[in-house]
């Protein structure tokens, strides 16, 4: 936890703060090893991020007295990632990773060989969602939320959602033997699709090229969907 994320609530004043979320709270004396006095790294969600000094901690909360907390978060990538829905625990570190990294608008998609019973993992409640999410910004000091979609059908996907998606965005299909590797370093507004294990099927791909899709790869290996994602972004931005 490299950030001590603050809900808005948390502010009594412009200059003090009260935290009362187990985890961090565990976290600020196990991991940290707080005490009063000490200067950690404060943001507020949707907000700045500055300094503040630790006043008090035990078990039920924590306070902060706050410096000015008025420095932007870390600069968001311009990408937004269509991601088939992984099995529910890759999905949770897949989550915490593309956060970290700055993706702010995540898509996941049902397809062919995305298994049914993945749509009904607790994984997938909103509360859960949130919590990885929140990993993802403290891990890189970041107080942005991504937005998360879930779109349950391919075909509505690809015919009511895609060519909103596509407009001013350059639509990447990332996927094993497509005929251009990965492209570098690019800055445009890009729209990064990614399998599920076992990648798209055939159809799926000619379709999402139809559509006006490039196909790139990664080379001969074949990767886990999280590696996959994170040697995707680290490549392309």
């Amino acid at each position: 936890m490299n950030l001590i994320l603050l809900a808005p609530e948390a502010l009594e004043s412009d200059r003090l703060a009260r935290l009362t979320d187990p985890r961090r709270l565990r976290h600020l004396r196990e991991v940290h090893r707080a005490r009063p006095g000490d200067r950690l790294t404060l943001g507020i969600m949707e907000g700045g991020i500055g300094q503040g000094e630790l006043l008090t901690l035990d078990d039920h909360e924590a306070t902060f007295a706050l410096d000015v907390l008025d420095q932007p978060p870390p600069p968001a990538l311009p990408v937004h990632l269509v991601l088939a829905l992984p099995r529910p625990r890759m999905l949770a570190r897949t989550l915490e990773h593309v956060t970290a990294l700055g993706v702010k608008q995540i898509t996941l998609l049902h397809t062919r060989r995305v298994e049914k019973s993945y749509w009904m993992s607790p994984e997938l409640e909103p509360e859960k969602i949130h919590r990885h999410l929140e990993l993802g910004l403290e891990q890189a000091r970041d107080t942005q939320l991504p937005a998360v979609t879930l779109e349950k059908g391919f075909r509505p996907f690809l015919e009511d959602r895609l060519p909103g998606l596509l407009a001013g965005r350059r639509g990447l299909l990332a996927h094993p033997g497509m005929a251009a590797a990965c492209p570098r370093g690019i800055e445009t507004p890009t729209l990064l699709l990614v399998g599920p294990e076992g990648g798209f099927i055939p159809w799926e791909v000619e379709k999402l090229l139809e559509a006006g899709c490039e196909g790139i790869h990664l080379g001969p290996r074949i990767l886990r969907v999280e590696t996959a994602v994170t040697a995707l972004l680290a490549r392309l931005f």
